[in-house]
């Protein structure tokens, strides 16, 4: 009998030892989010949150403070609803926003002494931005209106300065749930669309096709094409082009003049494992991550086993790839930055009540895309494209190197999707853009003069 009860005393330790060990492993995992759930009164009242530190912009204006128990965002509504997606809002219902993921950090909890540095001193830690509110108010006002992103970063060092998405809201007076379900014009709203939407990519996914051929096609600036208006491959449907009658053109004439047939008949003899290496090398089909903890959208990409024409369509950027604008963002920052993408960031510091800096560990890796060549090759395409096709003139003082794009999803020009991305070639003021609208129609006539509105702001302030 007494061995029995040991035996029985024994196996309730070792439950006893292993329920703790899981409990322990458990709250270092997920203590974090357990104290940022809605219900936490310390932190939140009925679902909204009041307790945390000030969020600065690049230029130290407060996009988000607390201010007798009750969250405050920015003082010009403009701004409020141009950086919504970015900061976030009260109740905490865009996934990707910094009041989401680095909740803890503005808190100032910690796994220890949970929050009492907040209910000590009455707010948080503070964070401040690498985005710039006045160049997220421009690229808003650009919008007009329309649902589509605007995203800007500077290629050599990742500092994302602008990323906006419309649909959006005033966090200050947010929308009530059966408004937003019941209103077309919010579709989407929680979400960045820079970081999260699953876009057909349309033309400016010729720049991938083009990086395969200039890799893997020696000969391919000694060729030339007549498309004949259209494309007829083997098996499948016909490829149309968008000039109507044809013409005859080299590769960089090609690019410049995204003609279907030519990048078409590219894929087709690239082959379905070229440009899949091309396309997971450039990061297709791999998320982005923003300062370490924010995640965007892999994409999808996947050409094994299709017919030809499928494989044509792709080539174009018609077929089944889906990519979130940051990572078109992403690859022309390396084409810009000599083929090595570095690592994309919002965050600039963070520090306590009492101004000490907090040790935020911010990625600074540089990962190489293509060779200093193909970059240097791509780069001189893109510059091509802007300055026989889509014309300086209407870019004046950018020596932008760009790529539109005009994605279709079905027969209605009307409901394009339109893109235009690039950069400019300046090393004194180094930055790439994207743009996207959607129900476009062209993306150079509709995305090029947001392009335009947005990095002009950038060049007048940051420019020497």
């Amino acid at each position: 009998m007494i061995r029995r009860r040991g035996y029985f005393l024994l196996i309730l330790v070792i439950a006893f030892l292993f329920g703790t060990g899981f409990f322990i492993w458990s709250y270092v995992q997920n203590a974090d989010s357990w104290a940022l759930k809605s219900y936490n009164k310390h932190l939140y009242n009925y679902g909204t949150l009041v307790g945390a530190g000030t969020i600065y912009d690049s230029n130290e204006i407060p996009l988000a403070y607390t201010e007798n128990h009750e969250r405050t965002y920015a003082e010009s509504k403009t701004v409020r609803k141009a950086t919504l997606h970015t900061v976030g809002a009260s109740k905490n219902v865009i996934s990707t926003s910094v009041q989401k993921v680095y909740g803890p950090r503005l808190t100032g909890y910690n796994k220890v002494f949970g929050v009492y540095s907040l209910k000590k001193n009455g707010k948080g830690n503070d964070l401040t931005l690498t985005l710039d509110s006045e160049i997220c108010r421009t690229a808003y006002n650009a919008l007009d209106g329309r649902k589509g992103t605007v995203g800007v970063v500077n290629y050599k060092t990742g500092d994302i300065i602008c990323c906006v998405s419309n649909p959006t809201f005033d966090p200050q007076n947010p929308p009530s749930y059966s408004e937003i379900e019941n209103d077309e014009d919010y579709e989407g709203v929680y979400m960045n669309r820079l970081l999260s939407a699953h876009y057909v990519p349309g033309s400016t996914f010729k720049i991938v096709t083009a990086i395969c051929a200039i890799e893997n096609m020696p000969d391919v600036f000694d060729k030339t094409w007549d498309c004949g208006g259209k494309f007829t491959p083997s098996k499948g449907t016909d490829i149309i082009c968008n000039a109507d009658h044809g013409h005859k053109v080299d590769f960089k004439t090609a690019l410049a003049k995204s003609c279907n047939s030519v990048f078409a008949q590219i894929a087709i003899e690239l082959g379905e494992e070229k440009l899949n290496e091309t396309a997971k090398r450039l990061g297709i089909g791999s998320s982005i991550t923003i300062s370490g903890e924010i995640k965007a959208f892999a994409g999808t990409f996947n050409v094994k086993n299709i017919a030809e024409d499928k494989l044509g369509w792709t080539g174009i950027g018609q077929g089944d790839t889906r990519l979130a604008p940051i990572t078109m963002l992403r690859i022309v920052s390396a084409v810009a930055n000599g083929g090595s993408a570095v690592s994309m960031n919002l965050i600039d510091n963070a520090t306590t009540t009492a101004g000490k800096a907090l040790n935020l560990v911010l990625p600074k890796n540089k990962t190489e895309l293509m060779s200093q060549e193909t970059a240097s090759t791509m780069k001189d395409m893109l510059r091509y494209n802007v300055e026989k096709q889509y014309k300086d003139y209407n870019y004046e003082g950018l020596n932008l190197c760009a790529k539109s794009g005009t994605a279709q999803i079905d027969n209605v020009d009307a409901h394009n999707i339109a893109w235009f991305t690039g950069f400019m070639d300046d090393e004194s003021c180094p930055y790439a853009f994207v743009v996207v609208i959607e129900n476009g129609n062209s993306g150079s006539k509709t995305a090029g003069p947001v392009a335009n509105k947005v990095m002009q702001a950038v060049k007048e302030k940051y420019g020497k």
